[in-house]
């Protein structure tokens, strides 16, 4: 059983820390999903890490190319999993339901904590997560660092 991550984006933003989580779970060996809501927003993503740095170079891929099944990273807006992805990342608000909690390795909940309605919806997927039995976790990067604030 699995369980949701959410990071509070305060110091960095999601094109800065989006490519250190995804290095992490890719050398925890598994493959991604990052969703989203928005096409131009995932195209724009895709976009930011290809120009990452070489030496941190992380294969990736949009949903709905070529290869798509093939990729160790990729972005979507579709709630379907074709690269058989153990970790969903989710950006921009993206649903993620109870079931992909417990049926993927982790879950990665990213929000802007400088977006009042981003904060709003993190706390209710929080509620609606840890309500339905799933273990959860809130870290915070406020300090400098990353540190857990919550478990539940």
């Amino acid at each position: 059983m699995g369980a949701a991550f959410f990071y509070h984006l305060t110091r960095n933003p999601l094109e800065t820390t989006l490519p250190m989580l995804l290095g992490k779970a890719r050398q925890a060996g598994w493959r991604v999903i990052v969703r989203g809501h928005d096409a131009a927003r995932m195209e724009w993503l895709d976009e930011r890490l290809w120009l990452g740095p070489e030496e941190g170079f992380l294969p990736h891929g949009l949903a709905g190319r070529p290869h798509e099944a093939d990729q160790p990273v990729l972005l979507t807006v579709s709630d379907e999993i074709p690269n058989g992805a153990l970790c969903l990342m989710a950006v921009d608000g993206a649903e993620v339901a109870p079931d992909e909690v417990s049926r993927l390795e982790r879950v990665c909940i990213l929000f802007d904590g400088h977006d009042d309605a981003a904060l709003q919806r993190a706390r209710g997927q929080w509620k609606a997560l840890t309500s339905a039995g799933c273990s959860a976790q809130y870290w915070s990067e406020e300090s400098g660092r990353w540190e857990k604030k919550a478990e539940a």
